[in-house]
């Protein structure tokens, strides 16, 4: 029997507020001692009365108008018990029947098709601490209890079941990411724990109408982890339906080390929670003159900007994608073509260029020093200006990533740069023909083989005439000047 692969994604994303969710506590802790940003309220102590964040809720709300979602005009908090040691009060105040935001989707690229996502719902709960675990110089095991993180607020996504592979499910989590970054709710970092994901994966029989037992699976923080996490977890529900075994309805943990999935506990129901309306918050009303208000404000968002960027500067859909992958990448490719040396320019001439430079030298130049774009030396002023080099044949695009690399590691001008190392191009055909003549006469078996009909010889030739010039020559007219002078006399 054939088998189709069942997924569906439940995302926390720790959303970017100045307090917490139920009191005036401070949630920029990251560099502070444990335990130090905490009150009665986020400390759960009795008697203490919790109030909600409203910049929460209009945040959560920007999230579900971007994926297309309802907002409920009534929403309530509700108790939601479990005994963890994480958790403060014995409860965490969440949502559970009354969400902000329901019944959405978004679209997502993968394995070269679109797909639909369904969102059931997107509501507000709070963080819980965070537990260290420490081994005594006896050997004793132990955990203590950072409150910090306890009641910052924590949006949670759910997904419908509509997710069929382990790529999809990384597609729809990068798209989450990007949506959140590009509203400014977020900064969505899986690595630092405040975008995290805990996936239902489960086998359906094709033809069926539901699925059979589901398992969940945690302790995944990067993306690579997701699509590693539910590779994994695919194919081990698959061989224990080949070998005729039961699959547990259970909790599942990646181990990154070991490259499995690893039984944790039985899933909880919903009914384990003990949900009941939480008594000391009233129930919340969200007018619709207030989500008007915040849907005029909403920025432009990915799939809008990729679409324009594409109709716009004649981009591919491909670099187009990775352009406005990231809100500051897109802001800094805009940016450059607005820069008066390029402003004037062919505008698609200019955009394929600038993202040619962006997607090529620069990402790569990114990536080794682990900075995002924002973060660079090099302004689309500066980037600008030596693209007008390139253009008016100043430098070569070999010299010219040189330069970029230059400019990277010291903040200089390109043109700044030029001139202090003597990179400008060399134009005199007289100094070229030169230099030519000289590679000719130094390499006199190249030249032979050339003559017996070997081409490849005059790459060879042509390397050579780059280097006695360190690159300050145009290669097409190098290579001009060699065939010309490597078949002087000959016929």
């Amino acid at each position: 029997m054939d088998y189709e692969t069942i997924i569906g994604l439940e995302v926390h994303i720790q959303l970017s507020t100045e307090s917490k969710m139920y009191c005036p506590c401070s949630v920029d802790y990251s560099n502070d001692p444990p335990n130090s940003h905490v009150c009665p309220v986020c400390l759960g102590l009795p008697g203490a009365l919790p109030v909600i964040n409203q910049r929460a809720v209009e945040y959560t709300v920007m999230m579900g108008l971007a994926m297309n979602c309802q907002i409920s005009e009534y929403t309530r908090f509700d108790r939601k018990s479990y005994p963890y040691p994480d958790l403060m009060k014995g409860y965490q105040i969440s949502q559970f029947d009354a969400p902000i935001a329901h019944h959405g989707w978004i679209d997502i690229e993968a394995n070269g098709e679109t797909r639909r996502i369904s969102i059931t719902r997107v509501h507000l709960e709070e963080d819980v601490s965070k537990l260290h675990h420490r081994t005594s110089p006896k050997g004793e095991s132990f955990s203590i209890v950072d409150v910090n993180r306890s009641g910052v607020p924590l949006m949670e996504t759910v997904s419908e079941p509509d997710i069929r592979s382990a790529e999809e499910a990384r597609q729809y989590l990068m798209r989450l990411r990007s949506i959140a970054r590009y509203l400014g709710i977020s900064t969505a970092n899986m690595e630092d724990g405040n975008l995290r994901c805990d996936a239902n994966i489960s086998l359906r029989a094709e033809g069926a109408d539901i699925s059979p037992i589901k398992v969940e699976v945690k302790n995944m923080n990067s993306f690579k982890a997701v699509y590693l996490a539910l590779t994994y977890e695919d194919k081990r529900q698959r061989e224990a339906v080949k070998n005729g075994e039961r699959i547990r309805m259970e909790t599942r943990g990646w181990s990154e080390e070991r490259g499995i999935t690893v039984s944790q506990r039985s899933k909880e129901e919903s009914n384990d929670y003990r949900y009941f309306p939480e008594p000391d918050l009233p129930p919340l009303i969200i007018s619709r003159e207030w989500v008007d208000n915040i849907k005029k404000k909403l920025p432009e968002l990915p799939q809008d900007k990729l679409e324009r960027f594409m109709s716009r500067y004649g981009l591919s859909a491909y670099d187009a994608s990775l352009l406005t992958s990231s809100k500051p990448l897109a802001d800094y490719f805009e940016n450059c073509l607005t820069t008066n040396s390029l402003k004037n320019q062919p505008l698609n001439e200019t955009a394929k260029e600038v993202s040619n430079w962006l997607l090529g030298e620069f990402s790569r130049l990114l990536n080794i020093s682990g900075i995002e774009i924002d973060q660079t030396r090099i302004t689309p002023l500066h980037l600008g200006e030596m693209l007008t080099l390139i253009n008016n044949k100043t430098i070569n695009i070999g010299t010219a990533k040189k330069v970029l690399e230059e400019m990277f590691n010291s903040g200089k001008h390109a043109g700044d740069i030029v001139a202090e190392k003597n990179l400008a191009q060399i134009g005199d055909t007289d100094a070229i023909n030169e230099a030519v003549r000289q590679v000719m006469a130094e390499n006199e078996k190249a030249v032979a083989d050339f003559k017996r009909g070997k081409e490849a010889s005059l790459k060879y030739l042509l390397g050579q005439v780059m280097r006695k010039t360190k690159g300050r020559v145009d290669a097409k007219t190098v290579s001009s000047l060699l065939k010309h002078n490597l078949t002087e006399g000959e016929g």
